[in-house]
C-alpha cells in the first residue's frame, strides 16, 4: 500500500509548491502588515493573529524572485516550522493557495540537483499530481540561518 501524505498546495510566480499540512495552522487573506525596522529584504514584518505575533515572509523574495503586486488571491499561510529542534510560527506569503492533496511517497522524486531556478537544498523532493509537478518544500532548510524574530526564543529553548 502506498504511504500517502497530505500537502497544501500554493502558487509562487508559475511554479506549484508543496507543504506538508501537519506544518499548515491556518491559511489568511493578505492583511496590512506590520514593517520592522532593519528586516532582511524577504522578511515583510509582523502581522498579529489572536493575540499572537508572527514574522511574515515574502516567498517570492526568499526563492529569488522579484516582488509582485498582491491580487485578490494572495494568502498568507500560518505554518509553525521546525527550527533547531523547537517550532517556530511563521506566515508565508503564497501568490495564491489551490488546496490540500494527496502525493504518494512512491512518486515523490528527489530534486534534481542540477543548478535550476530554485536552490535544491530547500526542496524535499518533487511529486506529482496529474501531468503537474509540486515541489514540496523542506521548511526547516528554507528558514535554516535566517534571522527572524522569535527564532533567538526557539534556540533558547
Amino acid at each position: 500500500m502506498a504511504d500517502n501524505a497530505q500537502y497544501l498546495t500554493l502558487g509562487i510566480d508559475e511554479e506549484i509548491f508543496g507543504i506538508d499540512i501537519r506544518n499548515v495552522r491556518e491559511i489568511l487573506d493578505m492583511r496590512p502588515i506590520s514593517k520592522l525596522p532593519h528586516a532582511p529584504g524577504f522578511l515583510l514584518g509582523m502581522i498579529d493573529v489572536r493575540g499572537t505575533g508572527f514574522p511574515i515572509v515574502d516567498l517570492r523574495t526568499k526563492l529569488g524572485l522579484p516582488r509582485v503586486a498582491q491580487t485578490d488571491a494572495t494568502r498568507i499561510i500560518i505554518l509553525d516550522v521546525p527550527v533547531k529542534g523547537s517550532t517556530l510560527g511563521v506566515g508565508f506569503v503564497a501568490d495564491r493557495v489551490f488546496e490540500v492533496t494527496s502525493l504518494d511517497h512512491d512518486q515523490t522524486e528527489a530534486a534534481p540537483d542540477v543548478g535550476g531556478r530554485w536552490k535544491s537544498n530547500y526542496i524535499a523532493g518533487i511529486g506529482r499530481k496529474g501531468e503537474a509537478f509540486i515541489v514540496v518544500f523542506d521548511l526547516e532548510r528554507l528558514m535554516a540561518g535566517d534571522d527572524l524574530p522569535g527564532l533567538a526564543d526557539a534556540e533558547a529553548a
